[in-house]
């Protein structure tokens, strides 16, 4: 249930985990909104979804990332939505949002039981953090795409994960 060949920075990390795979369903979750009310999968309907996971908002790649795919969320229109998860706690990621203006993208915390993490086998064992990857699911919340970056300090493909959700509307 673990994998290595994962890094951050120059140390070696393991996810825990099953890999989420292309033409699966996607696992459930509850994670923590910035008010701590849960959040689900269900929760986000019937729309065309990127998840993004990033260790941390308060790090540079993930700072950007985020920025990046909430105003990517403002163009691709009312039929996608884009989840960034981090186990941030809530509050430190409302502080974020309000300083970043992030209103386009859902911006949730994985903090309390760490579900998301092992669902979707991106939680970093060493670290407690999630590694940075990102997964397309459609409409019924079938996985289409899926990319865990073997280098949590490298920036995901946007384009890649972008063409991927756009084929699906």
């Amino acid at each position: 249930m673990s994998r290595t060949g994962y890094k951050m920075g120059d140390d070696a990390v393991t996810l825990y985990g099953e890999a989420v795979e292309v033409g699966q369903k996607a696992p459930d979750f509850t994670l923590a909104k910035q008010d701590l009310s849960p959040l689900t999968l269900e929760d986000l309907g019937d729309k065309v979804k990127i998840i993004a996971a990033v260790p941390s908002v308060d790090t540079g790649v993930c700072e950007m990332e985020t920025i990046r795919f909430n105003k990517e969320a403002g163009e691709l229109g009312e039929d996608v939505v884009i989840l960034t998860v981090s186990v941030d706690l809530p509050f430190a990621l409302q502080r974020f949002c309000a300083a970043k203006d992030i209103q386009n993208a859902i911006v949730a915390s994985d903090y309390k039981d760490r579900v998301f993490g092992h669902n979707y086998g991106c939680y970093i064992e060493e670290l407690g953090l999630l590694n940075r990857s990102v997964f397309v699911l459609d409409r019924d919340n079938t996985v289409t795409y899926v990319h865990y970056n073997e280098q949590n300090t490298d920036h995901p493909d946007y384009d890649a994960v972008l063409e991927a959700a756009k084929k699906l509307l």
